[in-house]
C-alpha cells in the first residue's frame, strides 16, 4: 500500500473498485466520458456466405467461436450486402451508401474524398475514438491515416500463383497465414491501444476467399487440416443440368462458370474446395476466440461490442455456378452478429439487415450522430429488443461494374419476393416467391398471374436506381442529332450536354433501338457503338451503319465514363427519324 495514502483502508477499497468500473465501462468517468463508450471491434470476412456458420444450422462449418457470440449476442438470419462483390461491398460500408451513388468497382479511381470524409472510421476518430485497420482495405483511396491511428492494409499477393499468394507475411521470422496474421495484428493493437479513450478496430480477413492465380486455389493453415479429413462433403444442391441451363446465357458463359470450372468440375476439385473453404472460416473462428480471450485478460470483455460480418455471399457448386455478383440469395446473403456484452437478452432478428446498416450501427454504439446522407440505418433498436421492425419493406440489390463475362444486374428484395434483372438487356427478368421458393427455382416473371407483383416491383427498382443515383452520374442531357449527306449517304451525328457535376467525358456508349420498349430495356438492337473513347459529347456513325429504313423512327440514348472511368446512368431514349 503507497504510504501516502490518507485514508481508512474502506475508503481506499472502494476507490480501486471505481477504478476499475472505470476501465470496465460500467461507471462514466466524469473527467473523460469517453471512457465510458464501448470498445468496438469489427470483423469482416472475404466470401463466407450466410449459412457457412454452425450457428445458422449448417453441420459442416467449424465456427464455435463465432456460434458463441451468435448464441449470446444477436444474430440476423436475413442480413444481406446491397452489392455481392467485395470492392463495392467494402465501399459501401466505409461510406454507408449504395453503390449507384458511391459509383466504386474495381476499375475506377479512387472514392471520392466527401464519401470518404463520412467514413465511419473517420467519424469515430473526430470524435474521441482510438481507430484501427488490420486486413484487406478493398478501396483504393490514399488518406487512409485520416481514417486510422494505425492500419495496415494487405491482401493475398497476386504475384503468387500459388500457396505464397496467402504465405507471404512474416511474424517473429516465420511466415505465417495471412489470417493469423490478421489476428496477431489484432492482439498487438488491444496490448497498446490507450486506455484514456475507446477503440475501434476494424479487421477485414483475406479468408475464406479462393487464391484465384493458382489451381489449388484454397490454402490454409496446418492447425485446420484434420478437420473433413476423412470426410466426404456432401454434393451442392440445384447442381443438375436443368438449373443452370435455366441461367440467361450471359452467365451460362460468365465469370460465375469459369470459376466453377477452376473449383468444382470434378470430384476432386470439389471436395478439396469446399473443405479448404471451410477450413478457411474455421481459422478465422480460431483467431476470433484468441482476440477474445485478450479482451478477457485486459479486463476490456465487458465493454468490447463484437460485429462480424461477410462481405458478400457467395456460389458453392450450386447452379453449377462458383463466385458471387449475381442476385440470387447466394449471393447476396451474408452472416451478421452482433455481441454486446452489456446486453444480456439473445435475440434471433428475421429483419432485412443491410451492410450499409452496418456504420450507423457503428457510430450509434458509440453514441456519435450519423451523417445524414447515409442510405443505412442502426441495427442498435433491433439488437436491444426497443424495437420489432424497421419498417423496411423493400430494398435495393445490383451489381453494376461493367467488365466481360460478368453481367451486371439489379433488383429488389422484399421478405416475401425477389425481383431481378439485367442492366444491358432490361428484357431478362426473374420473379420469385421467396415465401414458397426461397431457393429462387420457379421464375415467374411471364406467368400472367404474377403481371400486378411483377410492374409493381419493377416501378420499385425504378424509383430506387433514380432516388440513390448520385449528382455525379446522372445521365447525358439535351440529345441531339445532325444529319447531313456525303457521297456513301446520310451522315448521321449524334450530340449530347455532359450533366452539370459529371466531370470529364473519357468514353460514351451510344445506343440505337428499334422500338421505345428496346431502348427503354438498353438493347441497341439496331446499332451499338460500344465503348468508344473520346472526350467530346457527340458520337459519329461509322458509313453505313447502322443501316436506317428511310422514315422509319427509331430511339437513341447515351452513357458516358468520366476521368476517373465511373460510368454515368443511361440518358433516356429520344426518338428520330432517319429522314
Amino acid at each position: 500500500m503507497n504510504r501516502n495514502w490518507r485514508g481508512s483502508l474502506p475508503a481506499f477499497i472502494a476507490v480501486l473498485a471505481l477504478q476499475s468500473l472505470y476501465a470496465s465501462g460500467q461507471v462514466q468517468n466524469q473527467n473523460n466520458p469517453n471512457q465510458s463508450k464501448p470498445n468496438i471491434i469489427f470483423i469482416l470476412t472475404d466470401d463466407q456466405r450466410w449459412d457457412a456458420l454452425g450457428y445458422a444450422g449448417n453441420k459442416l462449418a467449424y465456427t464455435p467461436e463465432m456460434d458463441k457470440l451468435a448464441a449470446a449476442g444477436v444474430y440476423f438470419s436475413h442480413a444481406m450486402v446491397t452489392t455481392p462483390i467485395c470492392t463495392a461491398s467494402r465501399a459501401s460500408l466505409l461510406s454507408g451508401l449504395h453503390e449507384r451513388t458511391h459509383r466504386f468497382t474495381f476499375q475506377t479511381g479512387p472514392m471520392r474524398e466527401e464519401y470518404m470524409s463520412q467514413s465511419y472510421p473517420k467519424v469515430l476518430k473526430e470524435n474521441g475514438y482510438y481507430t484501427g485497420f488490420f486486413g484487406k482495405f478493398g478501396v483504393k483511396y490514399e488518406k487512409k491515416e485520416r481514417l486510422f491511428d494505425q492500419y495496415e492494409d494487405y491482401d493475398r499477393s497476386g504475384k503468387y500463383k500459388d500457396h505464397r499468394g496467402y504465405f507471404y507475411k512474416t511474424l517473429h521470422g516465420d511466415t505465417v497465414h495471412l489470417t493469423r496474421y490478421t489476428g496477431e495484428k489484432a492482439l498487438d493493437f488491444i496490448k497498446s491501444a490507450p486506455t484514456d479513450k475507446p477503440f475501434c478496430l476494424s479487421l477485414s480477413f483475406s479468408a475464406p476467399h479462393a487464391h484465384d492465380p493458382a489451381p489449388d486455389q484454397y490454402f490454409w493453415e496446418k492447425s485446420e487440416d484434420h478437420l473433413y479429413q476423412d470426410q466426404t462433403m456432401p454434393p451442392p444442391e440445384l447442381a443438375d443440368d436443368t438449373y443452370f441451363s435455366a441461367l440467361p446465357e450471359p452467365v451460362r458463359k460468365g465469370f460465375n462458370r469459369t470459376r466453377w470450372h477452376w473449383r468444382y468440375d470434378t470430384p476432386e476439385k470439389y471436395q478439396h474446395s469446399i473443405k479448404g473453404y471451410y477450413r478457411m472460416i474455421a481459422g478465422v473462428d480460431r483467431e476470433i476466440a484468441k482476440i477474445r480471450a485478450e479482451l478477457k485478460r485486459k479486463n476490456l470483455d465487458k465493454n468490447t461490442i463484437i460485429i462480424l460480418m461477410g462481405d458478400n455471399g457467395y456460389f458453392l457448386g450450386e447452379r453449377q455456378l462458383a463466385g458471387k455478383w449475381l442476385m440470387y440469395d447466394n449471393s447476396i446473403r451474408v452472416p451478421l452478429i452482433i455481441f454486446d456484452p452489456r446486453q444480456k437478452q439473445h435475440r434471433d432478428v428475421k429483419e432485412m439487415a443491410l451492410n450499409i446498416d452496418v456504420p450507423a450501427t457503428i457510430l450509434d454504439y458509440a453514441q456519435v450522430s450519423r451523417p445524414q446522407t447515409w442510405h443505412g440505418r442502426s441495427l442498435v433498436p433491433l439488437a436491444t429488443g426497443k424495437s420489432k421492425a424497421m419498417g423496411r419493406d423493400t430494398v435495393l440489390i445490383e451489381h453494376l461494374w461493367e467488365t466481360e463475362n460478368i453481367p451486371p444486374s439489379e433488383g429488389v428484395r422484399t421478405n416475401e419476393w425477389k425481383y431481378l434483372r439485367y442492366v444491358n438487356n432490361k428484357s431478362t427478368e426473374e420473379l420469385y416467391n421467396l415465401a414458397s421458393d426461397p431457393k429462387e427455382i420457379n421464375n415467374l416473371a411471364q406467368h400472367e398471374r404474377y403481371g400486378a407483383v411483377l410492374t409493381k416491383l419493377r416501378t420499385e427498382l425504378n424509383q430506387l436506381t433514380h432516388r440513390f443515383s448520385d449528382a455525379y452520374g446522372k445521365a447525358p442531357e439535351a440529345l441531339v442529332i445532325s444529319k447531313s449527306r456525303g457521297a456513301q449517304g446520310e451522315n448521321m451525328q449524334y450530340n449530347w450536354t455532359l450533366a452539370p457535376r459529371f466531370g470529364k467525358q473519357t468514353a460514351y456508349q451510344i445506343l440505337v433501338s428499334s422500338s421505345k420498349q428496346k431502348s427503354d430495356n438498353n438493347l441497341g438492337d439496331v446499332w451499338d457503338s460500344g465503348c468508344v473513347k473520346s472526350e467530346r459529347p457527340l458520337g459519329k456513325v461509322p458509313n453505313g451503319e447502322p443501316a436506317l429504313v428511310p422514315t422509319a423512327k427509331y430511339y437513341w440514348k447515351v452513357r458516358v465514363w468520366d476521368q476517373e472511368n465511373r460510368l454515368s446512368d443511361y440518358s433516356e431514349g429520344v426518338q428520330f427519324a432517319s429522314q
